[in-house]
Formats: C-alpha cells, structure tokens, sequence
C-alpha cells in the first residue's frame, strides 16, 4: 500500500539513495511541450546543482538518474558539450551516479558515444544492468531503447525491428503522433521504445537468482511499466511482456520510471509499486524536484523536494 502524507514508522533506513529524472538541459530560451506545459531549459541546470548539493549534504552513497540529461532541442553542434557539462555535475556528488538512457539523451549522441561517458560499459552498446548495494536489496536498470528507432544506427537490426514494429502498428507518416490510436495503443510512438528479446531473458535469470538469494528488487527504466501509472503516450512498448516477467516473482518491490514527466503512481495486481518521477526540466525558477529513497526491510520512502511528491510504499 501507498502513503503520500509521510512516513509511519521510523526505524533507520538500510540505505539511502538521490533520485532525479528529466533534467534536459540545453542552453535555449524556455519553451513547452507539443501539449504546452512550460520547459525550463537552463533552469534544470540548477535543479540538479541544488540536488547535488543536497545529496552531499546527506552523504548519501548513490544516486540514480532515471534518464534525458539534454534536451532534443539541444543544437546539435552543442550536443557533445551538453551532456559532459551535466555529467560533470553528477561527478560533483560525492557518491556514485547510475544512469539510464532516454530518448532524449539518444537524440543528442548515438549509443557508442554516450554509454562510456555514462560509465554504462557493457559490451555491444548495452544499457542494462544490475548492481546490489547492500546483500538485501538488489536495482535493476533497464535499457527501455533496446528496441527503437533512434540510438541505434540505421542499418542495426534493433532499428530494423523498431522501424517495423511501428510500421505495423501507428499508421501516422509521423511516428511521433498518436493521432487515430486508442488507450494503451497510444504508447506506439518513435520517442518510446522495447526491452528486447536477450534482455527479457537476462531479467528473468537475474530475479531468479534474487530470488534465491532472498533479495527485494527495484527495478528502474525510463519508461513507466504500469498504465495505471502512466500517460498511454508514455508507456514501454513491451510493458506487459516485462511484467509478466516481474509478476512470476514476488521479490520485486517496486518499479521507478521518468519520461512521463508529470509524474504518477499505482500498485498492479501483483502489489509492486510503480512510481514515476517529476521532471525537473518542468521546474519554474526557484523550484526544484529532486529526492532521496531511503530502503526500508518492509518499505521505500521516497523524500521528495518540493514539486516531486513525497511518496511511502509499503510491502
């Protein structure tokens, strides 16, 4: 069950971590969403310097950043300087940053050129993995642009598979429009993407072995796994094949997202949490959202500032 008006208990947490998403930063004048909310381009900027700088102040050991560090607006010719500016914020914190990729950030640079400036080094231009902080918790980091149309180059058989899966299902010369698609069909759109065949299969192998390691899991992916959650427009293409997956466990807690940056919250059927973040990118100056999860045995409570909510999910 879920509580937004604070915590219940107050024991000591196991751990604590920061939590940011959407910063998009770009040197350009504000602007707004195709739906017109307001965008606070170089405003992020110092939302993530006061969320650094609050970690800090919290010693917090890691932080995780749920993806889009600079904007597609972003003029090309200043992608390269962008994403280094923001990632040399990240290394102001004195812990360690986990990333994940979004579509923005693909925007900006191709996979073979982001992932190693993200520390993301796995083989094959991969941007899943998994790590285990303490022995009674394990994060996953999900690549939701396995399968896409952009990140990949032209000729990569995931771009192939993205193209064609698109192809048969938004029938919009723009793949970016929902225009003519109903409910959960709005999700196939050119910004999202899916978690591919291998990586299904690596996620399986990895909550079975937490399982019998006894490990509560939180799963991280730029894009949201639960409708209920979510916009449509947002949603993994694939949501349902990854949580088919969750859902034979019960060592999976909770799952965080970005992308849909309004931000939300459900509990599925199976009582995993679902909880998307606020975008800072959507910050007016003087405003921030940023926060820190602290993990409990039975519990997450996100500490949220400001415009990210305050959030206990209990299990």
């Amino acid at each position: 069950m879920g509580h937004a008006n604070g915590p219940s208990h107050q024991n000591k947490p196991l751990l604590s971590f920061g939590v940011i998403s959407d910063v998009q930063y770009a040197d350009i004048p504000d602007g707004h969403s195709f739906l017109g909310v307001p965008r606070y381009y170089r405003h992020s900027l110092h939302v993530l310097q006061r969320a650094v700088k609050n970690w800090n102040h919290q010693n917090l050991k890691f932080a995780i950043n749920f993806g889009d560090i600079v904007d597609g607006f972003c003029p090309k010719d200043q992608s390269l300087t962008s994403v280094n500016k923001i990632i040399n914020e990240f290394r102001l914190f004195n812990g360690s940053t986990y990333h994940m990729i979004g579509n923005h950030c693909l925007y900006n640079l191709p996979r073979d050129k982001l992932l190693p400036l993200l520390n993301i080094r796995n083989p094959n231009s991969l941007a899943y993995y998994e790590f285990s902080p303490i022995p009674e918790f394990r994060f996953v980091v999900l690549d939701g642009y396995d399968v896409s149309a952009i990140g990949w180059p032209k000729d990569h058989p995931n771009t192939k598979k993205a193209v064609n899966f698109l192809a048969e299902r938004n029938p919009n010369s723009d793949k970016n429009s929902p225009n003519g698609l109903i409910g959960r069909d709005r999700r196939f759109l050119m910004f999202n993407g899916a978690v591919g065949k291998e990586q299904i299969e690596w996620l399986d192998r990895v909550l079975g072995d937490a399982t019998k390691l006894d490990q509560k899991v939180v799963i991280g992916c730029h894009l949201p796994l639960d409708a209920d959650a979510s916009s449509n427009e947002a949603l993994l293409w694939n949501y349902n094949e990854v949580m088919d997956v969750v859902h034979r466990y019960s060592c999976v807690k909770a799952c965080l997202a970005g992308h849909d940056h309004k931000g939300g919250y459900s509990v599925d059927s199976h009582g995993v949490h679902h909880r998307i973040l606020e975008a800072a990118l959507e910050c007016p100056p003087g405003t921030d959202a940023f926060g820190r999860i602290d993990v409990f045995h039975d519990r997450l409570l996100l500490c949220g500032e400001d415009r990210l909510k305050t959030h206990e999910m209990v299990f």
